[in-house]
């Protein structure tokens, strides 16, 4: 994968706004560096500034960036960050279409489909992206950003100026001010880690969307949805259970396979889950035929066989069923242990990744794991965002919790709101700004004229694709890409989206089991053994050690303690101290954030606030 960045404006004026080009270009590589170090260019045009940094996954020979091709009198200048997963169809059809290639990367596939078929280009795509293309000609920027949303691409209209990048730090590294307000207080306190779809919590900074695209152009910037999984699914389907079976089957494993393209070293993620066992058998079965064997990592805590406890969301531990697989396979398998205090202090650094509090240790133990995948292999891929699709969180079996209004995974608005300072919650109420995302989401789903149990079902999975997933896919992004390693995850595939979207919950909730079609068509196709398929939905894995709540509980201490503690800017000191002493076991965040995480989240707040210095307004 890569980082993209640039600065557009239009007019003499705005080359002395942008300034000193070579200097800008050179702050803006020097912060994105790590999501691409094998290389990096710089295009500089008449009020044009478009930066890349590479990581070679591709021909990695070839494909260097900024690409460029002659276009209607002028200039096709494209930066881009992804992989596309049908190249050789598009390379075929544009070959008979007239277009010449130079290389084997699908970098200028991406170029040749723009110069054939404009902004229309992003409809033919499978693939994971964010791009910008600058078009000479035209005086115009097309950007884009893939279906799911698996790729980040943020920007700022600032100055009369158009700033973009793969992530806010490269925003800043422009020159775009840090700067929070009384919106993005209640974004990271109210929804956070989640934040709102398009919202870049920092004052005057925005996202793309997914599955959107926009020009900017003299006239401004003109945002339009290409792609929404509800409205492009179409009707439900109407087939029998063992036909959208067999069709499940068939999209997935066609998904997987089309992801272990690369020219560098590959290898899969493995929990001993449905999940990532189906796409660890999928690759294994492929590399076999290729007479390769397939490397495996899981990640496991010190001490956690001493200290686990089975409960209600987390069963059993991931051991036995990850050594069940491995044996069923034949991988060649790593286990990356990771340790309490490495747990903690990576809290800092996962936070420096994602440019914004995020996950707690959920982040930083995803952070130390990719740091030991990568040394063994570039590209990886994982098994996010089944859950969300084929109905697999406990809050889309419960009815009581189903049916309460609300994002399911986060019902602690009023104990959040405690904790924050008055002045950031002035006018307005916690429960109507947390309320108000919801019910505009749930809008969305294209519901309307379904039975009561498929209109809320199909509410259910918009809100858990616009966002939880998008959660979890920025904590993959951000954490994996910190140390150049790309992340793809096959289930992200819109044609399974699309898919799925259609299937009636009857289906998806097959013989009343968490994703029941999908243990249907895995065991349809032989993928798994008897002992991993029948397991019980178990969630990412958590450290166990109650040294841990004791280590973040020392540190957060040790932060108030401090002359200048800017967490105390935004929160109340005694609500904190209340949390760290006595404790409020409230769920923050699903099961994965609790108590530990409530406080290692305010941790990851306050050096959030410190080392951006970010000012207040």
């Amino acid at each position: 994968m890569c980082a993209i960045a640039g600065i557009i404006g239009f007019g003499a004026d705005y080359e002395k706004i942008i300034g000193d080009k070579k200097a800008r270009a050179a702050a803006m590589i020097g912060a994105l560096k790590r999501r691409g170090p094998d290389s990096d260019g710089v295009y500089k045009g008449r009020g044009v500034l478009m930066i890349h940094t590479r990581l070679a996954v591709i021909d990695p020979e070839n494909g260097a960036q900024p690409m460029i091709c002659a276009n209607r009198g002028g200039e096709l200048v494209l930066v881009y960050n992804g992989e596309l997963y049908n190249t050789d169809e598009l390379r075929r059809e544009l070959r008979s279409l007239g277009a010449e290639f130079r290389t084997s990367s699908d970098t200028e596939v991406v170029l040749r489909s723009y110069a054939e078929w404009g902004g229309e280009c992003v409809k033919r795509f499978n693939g994971i992206f964010a791009f910008a293309v600058w078009d000479s000609a035209r005086g115009s920027l097309f950007l884009a950003r893939d279906r799911a949303g698996v790729k980040p691409l943020f920007f700022s209209l600032t100055n009369g100026l158009l700033y973009f990048a793969s992530e806010i730090k490269g925003l800043f590294a422009a020159g775009i001010p840090a700067r929070l307000g009384a919106k993005g207080v209640r974004e990271i306190m109210l929804l956070g880690p989640a934040r709102t779809p398009g919202c870049g919590v920092f004052e005057g900074v925005e996202e793309i969307l997914p599955g959107e695209c926009a020009v900017y152009d003299e006239s401004g910037l003109h945002r339009r949805t290409y792609w929404d999984m509800c409205t492009d699914g179409g009707a439900f389907v109407a087939e029998s259970f063992e036909q959208v079976r067999d069709r499940t089957a068939e999209l997935v494993t066609d998904a997987v396979l089309r992801q272990t393209v690369s020219d560098v070293p590959l290898c899969t993620f493995l929990s001993g889950g449905l999940d990532s066992s189906i796409i660890s058998s999928i690759t294994a079965r492929r590399f076999a035929e290729e007479g390769r064997r397939l490397n495996t990592f899981s990640v496991e805590y010190r001490d956690n066989k001493k200290y686990f406890t089975a409960g209600k969301f987390q069963p059993d531990a991931d051991d036995e069923y990850i050594d069940e697989m491995v044996r069923f396979l034949g991988t060649e398998h790593t286990r990356v242990v990771i340790d309490t205090p490495e747990l903690v202090d990576a809290l800092y650094t996962a936070t420096e990744a994602r440019d914004l509090p995020g996950m707690a240790d959920v982040d930083s133990s995803l952070l130390l794991f990719c740091k030991a995948v990568r040394e063994h292999s570039t590209v990886a891929l994982s098994g996010e965002c089944a859950d969300e699709i084929f109905g697999g969180y406990p809050w889309y079996r419960d009815p009581e919790i189903r049916e309460k209004a609300g994002f399911p995974w986060s019902q602690s608005t009023a104990y959040r709101a405690s904790l924050v300072r008055e002045e950031y919650l002035e006018g307005s109420r916690p429960e109507e700004y947390v309320s108000s995302r919801y019910r505009g989401t749930c809008e969305k789903a294209a519901a309307e004229g379904l039975p009561p149990l498929e209109k809320r079902m199909r509410e259910m999975m918009r809100l858990n694709t616009d966002w939880f997933m998008q959660t979890l896919l920025e904590r993959k992004d951000r954490m994996s890409m910190y140390w150049g390693l790309e992340v793809r995850v096959p289930f992200c595939d819109h044609r399974i989206m699309e898919y799925l979207s259609c299937v009636s919950w009857e289906y998806k909730d097959w013989r009343g089991r968490e994703k029941g079609l999908l243990r249907a068509a895995a065991e349809s196709k032989g993928l798994l053994p008897e002992k991993v398929l029948r397991r019980k939905k178990s969630p990412y894995p958590k450290t166990h050690n109650p040294g841990y709540e004791r280590a973040v509980r020392e540190r957060l201490a040790e932060e108030l303690s401090q002359t200048e503690c800017p967490l105390l800017y935004l929160l109340k000191r005694g609500e904190i101290e209340r949390l760290m002493y006595r404790g409020e076991h409230t769920a923050w965040f699903g099961q994965l954030m609790n108590d530990p995480q409530i406080m290692a989240y305010l941790i990851q707040v306050n050096h959030w606030l410190r080392t951006y210095r970010i000012e207040l307004v």
